[in-house]
Formats: structure tokens, C-alpha cells, sequence
């Protein structure tokens, strides 16, 4: 049974176990690891008003049962690590691939749609009132890890297989990929990889509580109904500090994903030392996917409109060093995006080349726009025109309806491994 509340929706009834290590001020203690009557503590429950009171339990306990339902303030998450700094951002440098586009591109598809597939099976087990499986999502998550630093485009590539009608799901997966594909940009280590992706993968968990009607309406929400949406950070919080063996910093990200550095975020007003490095990096990752994104109430905008939409937000509501670095890290023309060349024909794009920014490995699917022919790949960065001798520069960005093309049905009808079977890319 669940109690609808002014900040969030909590189960009426169940103590969570904590590690003491993991307590939080404004945490309510209703039962510890061993008797009262063994304890030096006064009272049989109490709030943790202090670090002071933190300290007092982890000295006696380690572990301890909280009540969210009992909690008079929400517990403060706050960061020591406020982020990294402009001038490490500035000179960090990403590591080199460990395998090319070619080698990677299979097992890649392999990765993504298992790992699609278990994020949408962990949301149907929430909507059934059932825990996730915090050991597989972090399994599925080294998967992803492992593709990105393989070579980072293959997986990239995945997020652009898009299906509207499974929005929600594919968000959470595509999250988990650009967080990760960030956190190589800064260099961060396999361990903090692992990490991020796991937050950018849970960070809308909590969506999968709010009324259905709500979350897919395809209209403007109403006063009413907009609180009820965003609580889904609140019920993802409290949905993730009762999943067995989850990381601690995902139920930090999952609640702070929508706060801004100017403190107009939700559902805190969190002041920007107080938000996460991985929340920073999660909010980036969620922005772009969502105004990217085909959904039941908008057009996703094409990449460079999106990057715009970014960069206006930084330094107000993102972090304006991270912005850049994912910006710098997806190119001007990303894996996946479609374009019209000056020759006038349509290609898909393969692989960012780092050296070219503006020359990547493409390959063309169609003659002239929604006129297709036989697919090929180029490297526009070796050559520059076409057998006709018309020019190979990009144009332009497409949308895939503008043309014609279902990037989804070309991956399920086995596009990439037909045409790239025995072309080292």
C-alpha cells in the first residue's frame, strides 16, 4: 500500500537495512543490529540530526534499519568532491581505443541488446513490486564499459536505434552509455566507469512508480500532475536505498539527476558543492538523449540543435566544463546521425575520426535523398569525391523521416555486419 505524500510516495511499512557506513543526516533509525538494551542509546528510534549522531552509530553498529516514513527532512547527500576542476578538464586527455569500429561493431550490438533488454526487465519488476538485480545491472553495465573503451562509436551508435513506444527504457540505457562514454573523455578509471554507468542506468528507476496515464501523457501536464511527475526522483531514491548490493552514489544520482547548479532544480534546491560528480555527469547525459529523442509529446532535435540546448544550459543549470567534454567527446557529426553530402547523397555516420572532426567514416545508404542504392563505406578523411566527381563534404544533418530510413529496421535486417564483414574500418 502505498501513502501519497507532498515530496514522494514511500511504502507505509518497511524498514530498510543500511550499512553505517552509508548513513545520511535526517536518516530516522527505528531498529539496529543488536538489542537496545545492549546499546547506549537512550531511546528505541531516533533521527540523525548530526554527524556527530552518524559517528555515535557506526561506533556501536554495522548495520542499522531506517524508516523512511518517519523522516522529518530529507537526508542531505553532499559532495566533498565538488567536481574536477576547469584546469584538469582543460588538459585530460581521453586513452586510446583498444580495438577498431569493425572488431567491436558485433559484439557491441550483442551488449546493447542484452543490456536493453535487462533495463527493461528491471522496470517491469518495479511496476510488479519487485526488487532489481543490483549484481546483473552491474554486470551489464562492465559490459558497456568494455565496448566504450574498446572503441567508443560502436556502442554510440546503438543509441541512435530508437523506438518511441520504448522511450522510458531505452533513456535509462542510452543515459548509461553517454555517462560512460563521458567518463572516458575525462579519463576516469574502470572503477569509476562502472560506477557512472551503473548511476546513469538506475537514475529514472523512480519513474516506473508514477502513474502510467501521468508519465506518457501526451500533452502539457497540469499543476497537479507535474509534482507527481517529478517525484520520481524522491520514489527512485527510496526505491534504490532498499535494493540489495546497489552502489551508494546511484541513490545520490537517481535524487539529484534534475537539481541545477543554480539551485532551481528539483526536488532539493540543491546548492551546486552539494551536487555530485556523477550527478553532473548524469544530468548531461539525461538532457541530451531527452531533447534528441522522438517522444509521445515532441520531435527529437537534430544533434547540433540538441548541443546547443546544452550549451545554453551550462553554468546555470550544468556544469559548463563537463558540457564542453561531452560535446567534445560526441563530435559534430556522432555515430549514428544521418547526412547529406554535397553530392547529394544520404549516408549513415560510422565513426568520429578524432584527427577529422569534420571528416568521418560514413557509410551511404541511399544516391540521392530517399533514393536508395547499394550501401558502401567511405572514409571521407582519405577520400573526397565520389567516383562521379562530386564533392564527399557533409551538407547537412538529417532526421532518419526526412529521408526515408529506419536505422532500427536497417540494424534488425543485419546492415552493419553484412557491410562490414571483412572491411577493416
Amino acid at each position: 500500500m502505498k501513502n501519497h505524500t507532498n515530496d514522494h510516495w514511500v511504502d507505509s511499512v518497511e524498514l530498510v537495512q543500511v550499512d553505517v557506513k552509508d548513513l545520511k543526516i535526517g536518516m530516522y533509525v527505528s531498529k539496529l543490529d543488536r538489542p537496545w538494551l545492549d546499546s547506549k542509546f537512550l531511546f528505541q528510534g531516533f533521527e540523525l540530526k548530526s554527524q556527530a549522531d552518524i559517528e555515535t552509530v557506526q561506533k556501536q553498529c554495522d548495520f542499522v534499519f531506517i524508516d523512511v516514513t518517519k523522516q522529518t527532512q530529507v537526508p542531505q547527500y553532499v559532495s566533498r568532491n565538488t567536481g574536477y576542476t576547469k584546469d584538469y578538464l582543460e588538459k585530460v586527455l581521453p586513452p586510446e581505443k583498444r580495438s577498431s569500429f569493425k572488431q567491436e561493431i558485433k559484439k557491441a550490438g550483442h551488449v546493447h541488446r542484452q543490456c536493453s533488454r535487462l533495463v527493461k526487465s528491471f522496470m517491469e519488476e518495479i511496476q510488479l513490486g519487485r526488487p532489481i538485480n543490483a549484481v546483473a545491472a552491474k554486470k551489464a553495465v562492465a559490459y558497456c564499459v568494455d565496448s566504450i573503451l574498446n572503441s567508443p562509436d560502436a556502442l554510440m551508435l546503438m543509441t541512435q536505434l530508437k523506438n518511441r513506444d520504448e522511450y522510458t527504457a531505452q533513456h535509462s540505457m542510452n543515459v548509461c552509455i553517454y555517462s560512460i562514454a563521458l567518463g572516458r573523455q575525462i579519463n576516469l578509471p574502470v572503477e569509476e566507469l562502472n560506477n557512472v554507468g551503473l548511476c546513469g542506468m538506475m537514475h529514472d528507476m523512480g519513474k516506473m512508480l508514477v502513474p502510467s496515464e501521468i508519465l506518457n501523457k501526451p500533452g502539457r501536464l497540469t499543476s497537479e500532475e507535474l509534482p507527481i511527475m517529478q517525484s520520481h526522483a524522491a520514489q527512485g531514491w527510496n526505491l534504490l536505498l532498499k535494493t540489495s548490493g546497489i552502489y551508494p552514489g546511484a541513490i545520490d544520482v537517481a535524487y539529484m539527476h534534475h537539481e541545477r547548479l543554480d539551485g532551481g532544480g528539483y526536488p532539493r534546491q540543491l546548492k551546486p558543492e552539494q551536487i555530485t560528480p556523477y550527478a553532473r555527469i548524469v544530468a548531461i547525459a539525461d538532457m541530451y538523449d531527452a531533447v534528441s529523442s522522438d517522444r509521445v509529446y515532441q520531435k527529437g532535435r537534430p544533434h547540433l540543435e540538441a548541443i546547443k540546448i546544452l550549451t545554453d544550459a551550462s553554468g546555470n543549470h550544468l556544469d559548463a566544463g563537463l558540457t564542453m567534454k561531452f560535446i567534445e567527446c560526441l563530435g559534430i557529426y556522432p555515430a549514428g546521425s544521418i547526412v547529406e553530402l554535397a553530392s547529394g547523397e544520404v549516408a549513415l555516420v560510422l565513426e568520429v575520426n578524432p584527427k577529422a572532426k569534420l571528416k568521418p567514416r560514413i557509410l551511404i545508404l541511399q544516391e540521392q535523398l530517399n533514393k536508395p542504392c547499394v550501401e558502401h563505406e567511405v572514409d571521407l578523411a582519405m577520400v573526397s569525391q565520389n567516383p562521379d566527381g562530386r564533392q564527399y563534404a557533409i551538407k547537412k544533418v538529417l532526421r532518419p523521416s526526412d529521408c526515408g530510413i529506419d536505422l532500427l529496421k536497417y540494424y534488425q535486417d543485419g546492415l552493419f555486419e553484412r557491410v562490414l564483414a571483412g572491411t577493416e574500418i
